[in-house]
């Protein structure tokens, strides 16, 4: 595999239908905002997404959800234990073991800390600086949250009687609509420091053009979060010919009246980068 040797930017335009598309815990489960009534998708949300779409595609991930382990440890520590061994190793051992078994770790990084107690190295603390970097994701315009009161119709215990426990009342939030936008990038300093390669490379951005596929559940139905422009921009050098600032600020999404309502009511465009050409990525299944 070749390491990556030219930096690479991208932007993930995506469409929220009566869904919701990252809860937040602190807010009663209603979907994230900013303190301007922005709607917001964590940057963590997002990479578990692509974990998970990496995971499908059969990849080695070391940070697994529980509906999607693919081996049987239950926890980071007994699979990071079972993967470094017992043996004496330094700092540099662990995080290229680290990075040539695990692709979220060669592509975001990692931190490992040994616990006290567990082996020589007990107590050490090992850094991995990843490659791929990702924003939070931001919706284009302020957004409405549409609350509805619902039943919990269960038998969650059997009463003194033998008979049906009372129903329970809960709520459930969702976004009638929102476009959302989020931009990231691919350092190559950092890749070649993890053994990022261009085959990773295309893991990625197959991962971010599919990154909705087997996710649904009752706060996402299948179809109700859409990918509606993902743009790939690959530089002819390692440092890149703009910065991905710049390159970031040439896709311009506006509206075209007050309250949309659907991705009709947007004009999506790129400006034209001198020598940089973004690379409209559909569908690539």
């Amino acid at each position: 595999m070749s390491i990556l040797s030219n930096k690479i930017d991208f932007a993930l335009v995506f469409a929220v239908h009566n869904a919701n598309p990252n809860g937040d815990p602190l807010n009663g489960n209603r979907p994230r905002e900013n303190n301007d009534s922005f709607g917001e998708v964590s940057d963590v949300c997002l990479k578990r997404k692509i974990r998970n779409r990496l995971i499908d595609l059969e990849q080695n991930v070391f940070v697994q959800s529980d509906e999607k382990r693919t081996d049987n440890f239950a926890s980071l520590n007994d699979r990071a234990k079972a993967t470094f061994g017992k043996d004496k190793k330094s700092p540099a051992d662990y995080a290229k073991i680290a990075c040539e078994t695990w692709i979220d770790v060669r592509s975001f990084g990692q931190v490992f800390a040994l616990k006290k107690g567990e082996g020589e190295n007990s107590g050490l603390s090992v850094g991995v600086r990843g490659p791929v970097s990702i924003h939070s994701a931001y919706s284009v315009n302020t957004i409405e949250t549409s609350s509805i009161q619902i039943t919990k119709s269960v038998n969650g215990e059997t009463t003194k009687e033998g008979g049906k426990s009372s129903d329970t009342m809960g709520m459930k939030h969702r976004v009638p609509f929102g476009l959302y936008v989020t931009y990231g990038s691919i350092n190559c300093q950092l890749a070649e420091k993890t053994g990022f390669s261009e085959e990773d490379a295309e893991l990625i951005k197959q991962s971010l053009a599919t990154i909705f596929e087997n996710d649904s559940s009752s706060a996402r139905p299948d179809g109700s979060m859409e990918v509606v422009e993902f743009l790939w921009w690959k530089h002819n050098a390692k440092n890149g010919q703009y910065s991905s600032a710049k390159v970031h600020r040439s896709l311009k999404i506006t509206s075209k009246v007050e309250f949309p309502k659907s991705v009709s009511d947007y004009d999506i465009t790129v400006e034209p980068l001198d020598g940089l050409v973004a690379e409209k990525v559909s569908d690539i299944r």
